[in-house]
């Protein structure tokens, strides 16, 4: 496995799929099969696609800012900054799983809205 390789794509596959090409996402980046973890979204391709179609209808000007990546094994970890309309702010945590030809083939995520207060002054990301 190149792990820079397998960074360089997960995140080219988010921002291809964040900002309204999921379908392109798919065809560049996802092998055979593609296992969906968020609860949100239906499982394998399709219901990726469906999911980022709609987001991308419904919320035209949201941004995201990769603010790191990490690589062990067939993994790979992203974490982001996302700010939404109404300047709504999230921190989310991907995990993608890679298949032996480099393609991804499994998804979790865990998101959390930055809150207005805090009990400290360090950033969620």
């Amino acid at each position: 496995m190149d792990l820079q390789e397998n960074k360089k794509n997960a995140i080219a596959f988010y921002k291809t799929a964040y900002f309204g090409e999921p379908k392109k996402a798919v065809e560049l980046y996802v092998g055979a099969e593609y296992i969906q973890h968020n609860p949100a979204v239906s499982n394998g391709t399709k219901g990726f696609i469906d999911y980022f179609t709609k987001m991308q209808k419904e919320y035209p000007d949201k941004s995201i800012e990769f603010v790191r990546a990490i690589a062990e094994g067939d993994l790979v970890a992203l974490h982001t900054h996302q700010i939404w309309p109404g300047n709504d702010q999230y921190v989310t945590m991907d995990f993608f799983r890679f298949d032996q030809n480099g393609k991804i083939c499994e998804h979790w995520d865990a998101i959390q809205q930055i809150p207005e207060k805090s009990a400290n002054q360090n950033t969620m990301y």
